[in-house]
């Protein structure tokens, strides 16, 4: 028996987001005024996001003065786990949506005070594929991996890895227990994206955290012209 697989593409309206990026050019533009560089953090639901960011904030210690704005569907307790290491949390109910969009994250910086912030990282909802294609007014689009996923999630889910300007690969610690073809993986990566960084970390021992605070250093220092 034969069977022909075809791609079906599903454009998002125009008006859509059209409306969504002239939000999110007036928030890049006011974060640039501020020397602020925005992240925002794609990956799917148990990838680590909200595991990585504990880590990071607790590594950055004084060095950097962040933000961070949570995505989720329900509850609070993801920001409230990221309010233990920084005192400037909004956190996002989308309900039912599966991504933030620009005038959401507009309206949750109008509750912060982002005087002497100059990192806001943006946990968006976990998925893959629906936050890709709305801008949020951020600096740089980070893809998040786990090892635990599966070797085959950067060719399954080709537009976050075509816009992602750094992929992180996560929970490298569990690479002993786990067949993860490391190598197919970057194949499928560099397909995509040839000149990506793909930086491997753990958020559990800290692995990788130093190359990940480095690019977040310097994407900071860029932004602020300090660089």
């Amino acid at each position: 028996m034969t069977y022909e697989t075809r791609t079906i593409r599903l454009p998002v309206p125009e008006r859509i987001l059209g409306a969504n990026d002239e939000i999110a050019a007036a928030t890049r533009q006011g974060l640039a005024r501020r020397g602020i560089f925005a992240i925002d953090l794609i990956g799917a639901p148990g990838s680590g996001k909200t595991a990585l960011l504990e880590a990071t904030l607790r590594s950055l210690g004084d060095r950097r003065r962040p933000a961070v704005l949570v995505g989720d569907l329900a509850t609070r307790r993801d920001g409230d786990r990221l309010a233990r290491w920084c005192n400037r949390v909004v956190q996002i109910s989308t309900g039912q949506g599966c991504h933030l969009e620009a005038g959401q994250v507009r309206d949750a910086l109008a509750k912060l005070d982002l005087e002497g912030v100059d990192l806001l990282f943006v946990e968006n909802v976990g998925n893959l594929i629906c936050p890709v294609g709305f801008d949020l007014g951020q600096n740089a689009k980070v893809g998040l991996f786990s090892l635990t996923e599966g070797d085959d999630k950067a060719a399954k889910h080709p537009y976050l890895v075509a816009e992602a300007d750094l992929i992180l690969l996560n929970k490298i610690d569990l690479a002993p227990h786990l067949t993860f073809d490391r190598a197919g993986f970057e194949a499928d990566v560099r397909l995509l994206n040839p000149t990506v960084p793909i930086i491997e970390v753990s958020a559990t021992t800290g692995a990788g955290l130093d190359k990940w605070i480095a690019w977040l250093e310097a994407g900071s220092a860029e932004v602020s012209g300090t660089s």
